[in-house]
């Protein structure tokens, strides 16, 4: 399957058309990490935006891990979109296959792309809601 069957199937990219989702597949890059292997360190650069194709992920602040992440779940968006480093560890439970793009070009598709734009601003919202940090 190559980059573009795997993104069509990502909630992320589901207001996109196949000709739509074809075109950004060249800007993702795939990466594979190890289990226990840290893919994101707190406080450290790092920058790029991860969408999870295979494998779970612990989000981890000290020694408190704030939700587990699977297939189509992403991360690094905060700091990818803010410049400032992460402000969590994202550990590989499993093997764990990503596929990532860095910080200008998420920037340069989401400006492109508005209604990704939209179903991603919802996504954290929800995510947001869920966790308890924020409340309307």
């Amino acid at each position: 399957m190559d980059v573009a069957e795997r993104l069509a199937q990502l909630a992320l990219f589901a207001d996109l058309t196949p000709m739509q989702v074809e075109a950004i597949a060249h800007s993702f890059e795939e990466s594979v990490f190890q289990a226990d292997e840290r893919v994101l360190r707190r406080g450290l650069s790092g920058g790029n935006f991860y969408v999870i194709l295979e494998g779970e992920a612990r989000v981890v602040a000290g020694d408190r891990v704030l939700r587990t992440l699977g297939r189509g779940d992403f991360f690094g968006e905060i700091a990818a979109l803010t410049g400032e480093t992460p402000s969590a560890d994202v550990v590989a439970e499993s093997l764990l296959r990503c596929l990532m793009i860095p910080p200008q070009e998420l920037e340069r598709l989401l400006l492109e792309r508005p209604q990704m734009m939209l179903r991603l601003l919802r996504m954290e919202a929800r995510r947001l809601q869920t966790s308890g940090e924020w409340q309307a």
